[in-house]
C-alpha cells in the first residue's frame, strides 16, 4: 500500500506535535490552587512517649509533600501553605498475625496505630485545604520491626494528605 506525501508528513509531524503540546501542560503546584508555591512543615505536637515519631512524621512530610505536590520550601512566615498538627496517641505491638505451630501462640505479625490532628492552611486567605482530626493511619510489621511500621505508618499519612490536598482542586 503506497501512502500519499502529504499523509506520509502528517504521520511524521504528529507526534512532534503531541509531545510539544505535553510541554506545554505542567503540574504546578500539583492539583493545588495557582497561588501556592511554597510549604512550611511545622513539627506536630506529641503528646505521646514516643519521642521520635515527631521527627520522623515531621521529615517524611517535609521531603515528600515537596516532591509530590511540586513545592519548595519555605519559612512558616513566608509560606504560601503550611502543615500543622498533633500526634494524639501511639500505640505499637498490636497482636495480627500468630505462629501457633509451638505449644504458646507467638505473635509474628504485628501492627502499630497514630492517632493525629492534621491541618493543611492555604496562608494567603486562611482557608483549609485538607483537615483531618483523629485521624488513624497504621503500619503492619514483622516481630521486632517497629520501625517499619512506623515508617509504613507515615506513607500513608503523606498518600492521604497528598491526595486529599489535590482532590479539593
Amino acid at each position: 500500500m503506497r501512502l500519499s506525501g502529504a499523509f506520509r508528513k502528517l504521520l511524521l509531524v504528529t507526534p512532534v506535535l503531541v509531545a510539544l503540546s505535553g510541554c506545554l501542560y505542567g503540574f504546578h503546584g500539583g492539583g493545588l490552587p495557582s497561588h501556592i508555591h511554597t510549604i512550611a512543615v511545622i513539627p506536630f505536637d506529641n503528646q505521646t512517649a514516643v519521642a521520635d515519631v515527631q521527627r520522623e512524621i515531621s521529615d517524611s512530610l517535609r521531603v515528600r509533600l515537596i516532591s509530590r505536590l511540586g513545592l519548595r520550601e519555605a519559612s512558616e512566615a513566608k509560606a504560601s501553605a503550611v502543615v500543622r498538627g498533633t500526634i494524639r496517641r501511639y500505640e505499637s505491638g498490636i497482636p495480627i498475625g500468630v505462629d501457633a505451630r509451638s505449644r504458646t501462640a507467638t505473635a509474628v505479625q504485628r501492627s502499630l496505630e497514630i492517632v493525629l490532628d492534621v491541618d493543611v492552611i492555604d496562608q494567603t486567605n486562611g482557608k483549609s485545604l485538607w483537615s483531618r482530626k483523629n485521624y488513624i493511619v497504621d503500619g503492619q510489621y514483622a516481630e521486632g520491626q517497629e520501625s517499619l511500621g512506623r515508617s509504613l505508618a507515615v506513607d500513608k499519612l503523606v498518600k492521604a494528605i497528598v491526595e486529599g490536598v489535590q482532590s479539593q482542586w
